[in-house]
């Protein structure tokens, strides 16, 4: 039997709708979820332009309702966290321990010629008669959700569901830079350049890692206060004219001994940062690219001098089934805060209004949340 659920669907134009989309039954591998919050970052407003129809949202958090005769981990009333780089577990790069690249599944990566984002695998989803596909496999900013039961981590939490939403993307990503992909060491230095939802999660991360002094860099002073209470120990504020931040960079080397901070992070998505976070760190220091900029652009390799080194990570490195557990243990025990990185939640039919908030930088995050 069929299930008919209010959905905001992408136009491809820039443009979205809320309509009804109508779910078919779990298939023997898959599980209807009945979404009860849903994180907003910009990559959803990115995907209203990809030119073409797709249920909207990456990051979620729900209750399962149906599941296929061959899931066993999962049974209807399950708390769930819905996860968008679902692993195969079979594949070089599953092996290899990087799931979050995986070579069959991943909605980013796979695929000899790269995968078009919100490619779907699954043909249960259809809006007036037609397949659609759902955002990055999951397509969240909806009443109810057709996925793999690999999307899905159980929750084994009493967190609230829109704290619980924003792990699958933002806070896994910024957590994960700074926890599986630089490793950051004990004692060091960190400067975070931009504090929107994934640079506070780095430097939530930079803080349980136990960081001696956290930088944050934002053009917003209003942030820059946010950062504070997530655990920055100085704040820099950036003039929006400062090309490169290379002013920012000079006051990062006062407060680090004339030599560079140890790792600095990229969380502003400009193109023209890019190469930024390499003037922040010392010789032989870490700069690491967390916001996804795909754009070309120009750097000059004496940023590199000496020794220094330059990660481009995706989604914080994440192993879904052993990271999520983590960050909720993380909260359980109140070391990583989710509650207060949730500025304000809104009602499908206000996506439009959440949607302008956070272009306006409004929210450090903003949840669609579902009745």
């Amino acid at each position: 039997m069929s299930l008919k659920a209010k959905a905001a669907i992408a136009q491809g134009n820039g443009n979205f709708i809320i309509d009804t989309i109508e779910l078919g039954n779990p298939q023997s591998d898959e599980i209807v979820v009945r979404v009860k919050a849903a994180g907003l970052c910009h990559t959803d407003h990115d995907s209203l332009s990809w030119g073409k129809s797709i249920v909207l949202g990456h990051e979620g958090a729900g209750i399962v309702e149906k599941v296929g005769d061959a899931v066993t981990n999962f049974k209807p009333g399950d708390r769930v966290i819905l996860n968008w780089a679902t692993p195969c577990m079979k594949c070089f790069q599953c092996q290899e321990g990087n799931q979050h690249i995986c070579e069959n599944n991943s909605p980013v990566t796979a695929g000899a010629n790269g995968y078009t984002p919100g490619h779907a695998h699954l043909e249960g989803t259809k809006w007036n008669r037609n397949p659609i596909e759902r955002s990055f496999n999951i397509g969240t900013i909806s009443e109810y959700t057709l996925v793999k039961e690999s999307a899905c981590v159980k929750l084994e939490s009493d967190m609230p569901m829109p704290s619980a939403s924003i792990i699958s993307c933002g806070v896994m990503t910024g957590y994960g830079s700074v926890v599986n992909s630089a490793q950051l060491s004990t004692g060091s230095s960190a400067v975070v350049l931009g504090t929107g939802g994934v640079g506070l999660n780095v430097i939530q991360g930079a803080r349980i890692s136990g960081a001696s002094k956290i930088i944050a860099i934002d053009i917003n002073s209003k942030r820059l206060e946010m950062a504070k209470q997530f655990g920055a120990t100085h704040t820099i504020l950036a003039d929006k004219n400062d090309n490169g931040l290379m002013q920012a960079a000079d006051q990062v080397k006062n407060l680090t001994d004339g030599r560079g901070a140890d790792y600095a992070f990229e969380c502003t998505a400009v193109p023209a940062l890019g190469a930024a976070p390499l003037a922040m760190i010392r010789n032989a220091g870490t700069a690491v690219q967390v916001s996804g900029i795909e754009q070309e652009i120009t750097i000059d390799m004496n940023s590199f001098e000496w020794d220094k080194i330059y990660i481009n990570t995706l989604y914080g490195k994440s192993r879904p089934q052993i990271d999520f557990p983590k960050l909720v243990s993380l909260y359980d025990k109140g070391d990583l805060l989710l509650d207060e990185m949730i500025t304000r939640t809104y009602p499908l039919h206000n996506l439009q209004q959440a949607f302008d908030d956070m272009l306006a930088g409004k929210n450090a995050k903003g949840v669609i949340v579902f009745d």
